[in-house]
């Protein structure tokens, strides 16, 4: 039950307020003021509707989206999550959220609130990926304030931000996205002799460069040809788990990658880690090392280059190798999603969807049509 009645105030007493007097969810009588009649009908309705579905939350006991944020941190940082996911989740409250709407009370947040949000977002010329990382860490922390009783609903969960058709990329290209097969066996044939059993791992692996840079020796198989991907080394050299279940994955070697690593076991730098692919006094290579003293250097003298500048990003690696699992070995598009370590099918279908396309029978459904013209 909620009555609306009206209140004077003011020291003449000729300013007037609207109180509606209601019962939560819990038991517990409220109030809430508006400055017109018409406003307070207005919530009273909701608030009625709200309680009734259990999804109301009174202002009074609400925190503010900043207070919850931070509340939120804090828990991340006692399940001891990654240095560099801390860092993100102080960014994005810091940079964004704290000066667009920190100070609002999380019970007071709508659907329509969250879309202007990513309007001023946009305003402020974040990219798409930074706006959706941004509405993605949103959404974990009111399902984290939610498990708190901060508020009853996640009113982002179903916000989605799409991008403009128009201006997205097309599929992936050998030679223009990735490198072509020529350009990786000149890369190979280029690189240091110190670099070349990282580089031959990444083209026949396709690991990410974290993975690459945690890589232990024993998690390497070299009798039955298989690395297991079970850590990771992340951007402030600290080691830990792949950051999805799908990131712990065991992927098969081609020959050329276990006679590689057989050599180059033999005059690795040691160290406590055993790593792999350290750096020279045995410790966690850093990643602008690798492109600095391999990746930039390598391209340069194979001359892929654009305005003088390296072509390709070091994650372009794992494209080529995805291509040359779907050219050569005929692997279904879930045994690619599979060994590429992609959280979804979706994933592997948006990147690698149009190699698995039999070419060559458009191609003669193709010359079928012409040939039909022709004799008509």
């Amino acid at each position: 039950m909620a009555t609306i009645r009206k209140r004077l105030y003011g020291p003449d007493k000729d300013k007037t307020a609207w109180v509606v007097d209601y019962v939560d969810g819990a038991g517990i009588r409220r109030l809430h003021t508006e400055a017109t009649k018409k406003e307070a009908e207005a919530w009273r309705d909701n608030t009625v509707h709200e309680v009734r579905q259990g999804t109301h939350t009174a202002s009074s006991t609400s925190k503010t989206v900043e207070e919850a944020w931070l509340a939120w941190i804090d828990e991340c940082e006692a399940n001891k999550l990654e240095y560099g996911t801390l860092l993100q989740r102080r960014q994005h409250l810091n940079l964004h959220v704290k000066q667009l709407m920190g100070g609002e009370k999380l019970s007071a947040l709508t659907v329509p609130r969250i879309h202007q949000l990513d309007t001023d977002l946009r305003k402020k010329g974040c990219s798409l990926a930074m706006r959706r990382k941004i509405l993605t860490n949103m959404k974990t922390m009111l399902t984290f304030a939610q498990g708190r009783g901060w508020v009853s609903q996640n009113v982002a969960r179903s916000v989605r931000l799409k991008a403009d058709d128009r201006s997205a990329p097309g599929p992936l290209r050998e030679g223009v996205d990735f490198p072509s097969r020529a350009e990786l066996k000149l890369m190979m044939e280029a690189a240091p002799a110190k670099w070349r059993p990282f580089l031959i791992t990444a083209i026949f692996t396709g690991m990410r460069a974290s993975e690459l840079r945690g890589l232990t020796w024993a998690d390497v198989d070299l009798d039955t040809g298989t690395i297991h991907i079970r850590r990771r080394a992340d951007a402030w050299k600290q080691m830990g788990a792949p950051k999805s279940k799908a990131g712990k994955r065991d992927i098969p070697l081609s020959p050329i990658v276990v006679n590689t690593l057989r050599s180059w076991q033999e005059v690795c730098p040691k160290g406590e880690l055993r790593l792999v692919f350290p750096n020279g006094a045995g410790n966690i290579e850093l990643l602008p090392n690798i492109f600095k003293r391999l990746w930039k250097p390598l391209q340069i003298k194979c001359g892929l280059t654009a305005d003088g500048q390296p072509r390709y990003g070091f994650h372009m690696l794992r494209h080529a190798a995805a291509s040359l699992f779907i050219a050569y070995l005929g692997w279904t598009p879930k045994r690619v999603q599979t060994v590429m370590g992609h959280s979804s099918i979706t994933m592997t279908y948006d990147l690698y969807g149009h190699l698995f396309e039999n070419k060559g029978a458009d191609r003669e459904a193709m010359e079928k049509i012409e040939a039909a013209i022709s004799a008509a």
